[in-house]
């Protein structure tokens, strides 16, 4: 969960910040043998026996040690997959055999640490609190990439209970993981909660890696590390076996140094699942396939809308950018038409009800399928084992646990003030406002600033991002939300969104990629240790 609708603050650096970066290096001198490898070209390779699932599982992991072990120390990945090479051997082996499970066979993919695998890691949320305790199967979505032939290669850390446990938290901090570090400057934050996947995803420590998001936990990490990132329609992707928050807005997404490679996950990922009802929603309004065939030259002919009052307030350079960016939409064949988007303020006058709401619940069920043999089974349970290990609070407290442990007694999701903030937040992201402005100007698309760049980190005051960002309409809505690189300020990433209405998925891919290899805009980290902006 991106917090920046909830909290505000000053910006300062803090001393573990700075200490991390003081010591901070540079990667190995040697280029990395397979910098910005794309999924196609890695099956390509395979199938044409250049190149094999087992040696770029052993030169990512190489690349872990060197990189987020040691040299800048990013500290993206929580957890090692044991098993890895086992099963890059098995791949191989497959293949061999003329046996392909599917298009990501052999391809190695990072998971977030809240999305359950039945194998030798753990799945806490970055929490100690479920360290160590067995996770009794995959998370649908993991079934689903093993089926499709990945190579789940590890586990990456995030903003401890994605991003939603208390006020002024530290994005990519965990008291499992500690602070993951953004590789453009290690001083910034990678934002979060999918912290991890973005870092790594960003230095190239994996081929593919899947983040989950409430609101902005996968756009806008993407958009602060030069990646795409997708939001999908909730209930294209199955939660089940997700540590969750809040089920009307959670869902998990790509995040990838292409649009083309996160189609591809997006359509591994996808898919009806009896565990998780929303998803029986997708059929007949999603064909899966759409996203193996995006048309080129998406743009042409299109009409794109401007939220401009989702531009207002980011910086000058920002605001620079973006117009640059709408200039090569025209250029590309694209239509603009700029008009606020409606009803912006009510979408998020409710959403953090909604959130401290539905977690109790939805919590207590992860807690009795995911982790039975664990000692919890209420978010009440998990309060009180903050409260008993203070590490887990040494940074920020956890008053939306608290909340949310206290709202049954208001009724829980038979509580009219729930009830109340969930219709009236659906109402105004949905018919009102999204739908109303793509209705009203026959628009394909809107776009958008993702977000501001990346704001220091700051272990004292928490996030410190005041910029608007471009998360919360498709993230009220349910909708989709596609997040690409369009620059750099100073050094520092901003993405461009595009969002629309629900199952508009490869809509939304089409024209982003379009945008995409018109501009090439993403460029490598340079893990600076600090920036001057």
């Amino acid at each position: 969960m991106h917090r920046r609708h909830f909290l505000s603050a000053a910006s300062a650096l803090s001393t573990a910040a700075a200490a991390a970066t003081t010591t901070a290096a540079m990667p190995e001198t040697t280029p990395f043998a397979f910098a910005g490898l794309s999924a196609a070209e890695a099956s390509l390779r395979m199938a044409e026996g250049s190149l094999s699932s087992l040696g770029l599982t052993q030169a990512y992991l190489a690349r872990i040690a060197a990189v987020d072990r040691a040299g800048p120390k990013l500290n993206s990945i929580i957890e090692l997959n044991p098993d890895a090479e086992a099963i890059a051997a098995e791949r191989d082996a497959e293949r061999a055999a003329g046996k392909l499970r599917g298009p990501l066979h052999g391809l190695p993919v990072l998971i977030k640490d809240n999305i359950a695998t039945h194998d030798r890691m753990s799945n806490t949320a970055g929490s100690i609190a479920l360290a160590g305790v067995p996770v009794p199967r995959d998370a649908t979505l993991v079934t689903r990439l093993r089926e499709a032939g990945a190579v789940i290669l590890g586990k990456t850390n995030l903003s401890e209970w994605a991003n939603f446990r208390g006020k002024a938290s530290v994005s990519g901090w965990s008291s499992r993981g500690g602070q993951t570090l953004n590789p453009y400057a290690l001083d910034r934050s990678p934002s979060g909660s999918s912290s991890g996947s973005g870092a790594a995803l960003a230095a190239d420590l994996s081929l593919l890696g899947v983040g989950t998001e409430t609101d902005g936990s996968v756009t806008s990490p993407c958009s602060l590390q030069a990646l795409v990132g997708v939001k999908p329609t909730v209930g294209l992707v199955s939660r089940h076996g997700i540590v969750p928050i809040s089920p009307s807005q959670d869902t998990a997404g790509p995040m990838c140094r292409s649009v083309a490679d996160a189609a591809l996950l997006l359509w591994a990922m996808t898919g009806l699942d009896p565990a998780d009802p929303i998803t029986q929603t997708q059929q007949g309004r999603f064909d899966r396939d759409t996203l193996l065939t995006l048309p080129t030259g998406a743009l042409q002919g299109k009409r794109i809308g401007v939220a401009i009052n989702l531009v207002e307030g980011h910086g000058r350079a920002t605001v620079a950018l973006f117009e640059a960016a709408l200039s090569a939409l025209e250029a590309a064949g694209a239509t603009l038409v700029r008009d606020p988007l409606p009803q912006l303020p009510a979408m998020g006058a409710g959403e953090l009800d909604v959130l401290v709401y539905e977690m109790a619940p939805a919590m207590a069920d992860y807690l009795r399928d995911f982790a039975p043999q664990g000692p919890f089974r209420t978010i009440a349970d998990l309060v009180a084992f903050n409260e008993s290990h203070p590490e887990t609070l040494a940074l920020f407290g956890q008053e939306w646990f608290q909340a949310s442990a206290e709202s049954a007694k208001a009724g829980g999701l038979k509580a009219p003030k729930y009830l109340k903030s969930l219709a009236t937040g659906q109402l105004a992201a949905r018919a009102q406002g999204i739908d109303a402005m793509l209705k009203k100007h026959r628009l394909d698309a809107i776009v958008a600033p993702t977000s501001g760049p990346a704001w220091l980190i700051d272990t004292i005051k928490g996030d410190q991002d005041t910029t608007p960002a471009a998360t919360q309409p498709a993230a009220v809505a349910g909708y989709p939300h596609v997040t690409v690189p369009m620059g750099q300020v100073s050094g520092l990433p901003v993405g461009l969104s595009f969002f629309g209405t629900a199952w508009s998925d490869a809509r939304l891919l089409a024209l982003a990629a379009d945008y995409e290899q018109r501009t090439l805009l993403r460029r490598e980290p340079q893990y600076r240790p600090r920036t001057a902006v």
